[in-house]
């Protein structure tokens, strides 16, 4: 049976790792509008996200278990046809270094090995730009930029390299894998979580912006690429998916316009970044609250970096990136009826 022929009946289940995640929710709802049977790993007192439509929960078959439970794995995996790997640790915090390791370095190891011991037709891996690396100098990546083990790499992204090494070891075993690089993913969610938290950020008015530059990419456009990778029968390839190189400031001036709320207007230098992410663990100390900035989030947001998209759109013909504009312009507005008081 082949993805792009076969009719949606004839389709059979696909397992998402991560399913209660910000991605794995826009993955669950573009796989069972798609019309395929879906099953979805959850850890232990995790609940799907609460903007969730009843009419995509309703068709989840859900199994509960940890990426580090190889028999709880063997379980959910047991009859698939194929497995999205999004579940994974996103911190730039040193307190959760070994977390980031076991999830995203020793979990996928055991997705990749059942995924050989059972046969599984596809693999999808979610990996992240983190993993191709950063360097101090201006750039535009690739993917064929080769991994630059220097001081400036974050603890997440050497777990996402190591983790996408896993997957690179499970093709060259002959798992038919490929592997996805999502740039900074935006859209609706919760936005004390994730990448969204950037968005609750600017409507408190924030005061600070960066110069750096980083790549930025709707979190439907990420489903769909991956949904759509899933189908083809490419393997042994890694995708960048990015929509737009903006600087922060220029991302943070946006979304405050989409909220109506005060542009930040203080430059974050390098010497004042140093202060604050030193003052934000501090009153973390006392606080028992995670910093709003870290060493590593200091050091992400001073970096230039561009990332080139013309591989996927040359692999996906007819695939577009949402422009960065609409996609805030619509967050914004969920925002304001979700969350905002």
């Amino acid at each position: 049976m082949d993805f792009m022929t076969s009719s949606p009946a004839d389709k059979r289940t696909i397992l998402v790792t991560g399913g209660t995640g910000f991605l794995g929710t826009y993955i669950l709802r573009e796989l069972v509008e798609r019309g395929y049977a879906v099953r979805a790993i959850r850890r232990e007192g995790s609940q799907p996200y609460f903007y969730t439509p009843p009419s995509i929960l309703e068709n989840i078959e859900w199994f509960t278990c940890d990426l580090l439970d190889p028999l709880g794995l063997e379980e959910a995996m047991s009859g698939v046809d194929a497995v999205i790997h999004a579940a994974a640790k996103v911190s730039f915090a040193d307190t959760d270094k070994h977390e980031l390791f076991t999830t995203n370095v020793e979990g996928t190891a055991n997705v990749v090995n059942i995924a050989l011991e059972q046969g599984i037709r596809r693999l999808v891996h979610v990996s992240s730009v983190a993993a191709l690396g950063r360097t101090k100098k201006e750039e535009k990546v690739n993917e064929e930029k080769r991994w630059d083990n220097n001081k400036g790499q974050t603890n997440y992204a050497i777990s996402k390299f190591y983790g996408e090494l896993e997957v690179w070891r499970g093709i060259g075993e002959g798992l038919p894998a490929v592997i996805v690089n999502p740039s900074t993913i935006l859209g609706v969610g919760d936005w004390n979580q994730s990448s969204c938290a950037i968005f609750k950020s600017v409507y408190n008015e924030f005061p600070w912006y960066s110069n750096g530059i980083n790549g930025f990419v709707d979190v439907g456009d990420v489903a769909e690429a991956i949904v759509a990778l899933m189908e083809s029968d490419i393997t042994g390839q890694r995708f960048i998916l990015n929509g737009d190189n903006w600087t922060f400031r220029q991302l943070f001036n946006t979304i405050a316009d989409g909220f109506g709320k005060k542009q930040p207007h203080r430059e974050a230098t390098p010497f004042l970044s140093a202060i604050a992410w030193r003052l934000e663990k501090i009153k973390s100390l006392f606080s028992g609250k995670r910093p709003l900035l870290t060493r590593e989030s200091a050091r992400v947001a001073r970096s230039k970096t561009y990332f080139d998209n013309s591989k996927i759109l040359k692999h996906l013909p007819g695939f577009q990136f949402t422009p960065l504009e609409k996609t805030i312009e619509r967050a914004c507005e969920a925002y304001k009826l979700l969350w905002a008081e």
